[in-house]
């Protein structure tokens, strides 16, 4: 049995969209034990998501996608951690507008797979919020990674740079809701939910 556990830190700063800024909290997922730990997502300030590591051994920095208010700290928090970035390639052109003199260092994709703590990541593309979203299926700890691609209430937002609506119900669809009922949906934003709850916020 898996001795994962999953912790969060809510980290709190700005994202741009037409020009303007707008505060939101984030949530970072950490996935692991007392000695490693996975970690998904790097809004805003690399230091609370350092606290939360706690001297843990980090295995890798999972992007869900690339807007801006999920990638600003990768570069510092790779700097502070020694851990690889992986980053879904179809958003290369929204990582340059944040990290133009740096890049990420392997390409998450369908099916890669991450093994931490006793347990098993699995990489779904779940693309609409933005071309290269990607949610991360927890089999054996019950519960799926979706970034900005499914939120408690409904689909992920669509008003942000390169989304599709009809892209991201599909992949909704095909993808998260074909998962068991019971699955605890950790967002990238707010509350928790679970599959079967948002069957009927599905469009």
């Amino acid at each position: 049995m898996s001795a994962a556990r999953i912790d969060k830190a809510v980290v709190s700063g700005v994202f741009s969209l037409d020009g303007q800024d707008f505060d939101v909290d984030n949530n970072v997922w950490l996935v692991g034990d007392d000695d490693e730990v996975l970690v998904i997502d790097a809004p805003h300030d690399a230091a609370p998501i350092v606290d939360a590591i706690a001297g843990r051994r980090v295995t890798a920095i999972v992007l869900t996608h690339g807007h801006n208010d999920h990638i600003t700290a990768a570069v510092a928090l790779r700097e502070a951690t020694g851990a690889p970035i992986w980053f879904n390639p179809q958003d290369r052109m929204l990582w340059d507008v944040v990290h133009p003199d740096a890049a990420p260092d392997e390409d998450l994709t369908e099916g890669t797979r991450f093994d931490v703590a006793g347990t098993t990541l699995v990489a779904v593309s779940t693309p609409g919020h933005s071309p290269g979203s990607t949610c991360l299926h927890a089999a054996d700890l019950g519960t799926v990674f979706t970034g900005d691609t499914l939120f408690c209430g409904g689909p992920g937002a669509t008003g942000r740079s390169y989304s599709d609506e009809p892209t991201i119900l599909e992949s909704i669809r095909t993808r998260l809701l074909t998962l068991p009922g019971d699955t605890v949906v950790r967002t990238g934003h707010g509350d928790d939910t679970t599959i079967a709850a948002e069957v009927p916020n599905a469009g």
